[in-house]
């Protein structure tokens, strides 16, 4: 039988994903440029292409990811919220929140970025083999519990 109060290998893992993704929030907000060399790259843009939409373009992609990375970074404190409730207590629905919400936040960011052929790519599968394993322990986990 589980101790529901524990803080199990799985519920480590999943707050260790939601510290990691709360500082991708925070690089978004604070550092990251309005374009990267990736962008641009992927964008096929010139200098000249640059300058023609100026300071605007950079303006509002300021305020974009912004926003953006307010969005990011409250999905990382959910996640530990998260992981330190209902997914370390193992409630039911544990564990169809932990694998739809990475799926859709963590899985989603990654996929994309191998799309685009991102620098950040192999940062992000990272990030993705971290809450994998905290799903993979949750199992081996319920499956202890079992035995």
């Amino acid at each position: 039988m589980l101790d529901r109060r524990k803080w199990t290998p799985s519920a480590l893992l999943l707050t260790m994903t939601g510290i990691v993704v709360v500082g991708i929030g925070i690089y978004f907000v604070l550092f990251r440029p309005p374009l990267l060399p990736e962008d641009v790259r992927y964008m096929q843009l010139t200098e000249g292409d640059l300058s023609a939409v100026g300071p605007s373009l950079r303006d509002w992609l300021g305020f974009v990811f912004a926003v953006l990375g307010g969005f990011v970074m409250g999905t990382g404190i959910l996640m530990m919220t998260f992981a330190a409730t209902a997914y370390r207590s193992r409630e039911p629905i544990a564990a169809f929140g932990a694998i739809l919400g990475g799926a859709v936040s963590i899985g989603t960011m990654t996929a994309v970025n191998f799309a685009i052929n991102s620098d950040f790519k192999w940062a992000l599968l990272g990030l993705f083999a971290l809450w994998a394993a905290s799903l993979i322990a949750y199992w081996l986990e319920g499956a202890k519990a079992i035995a």
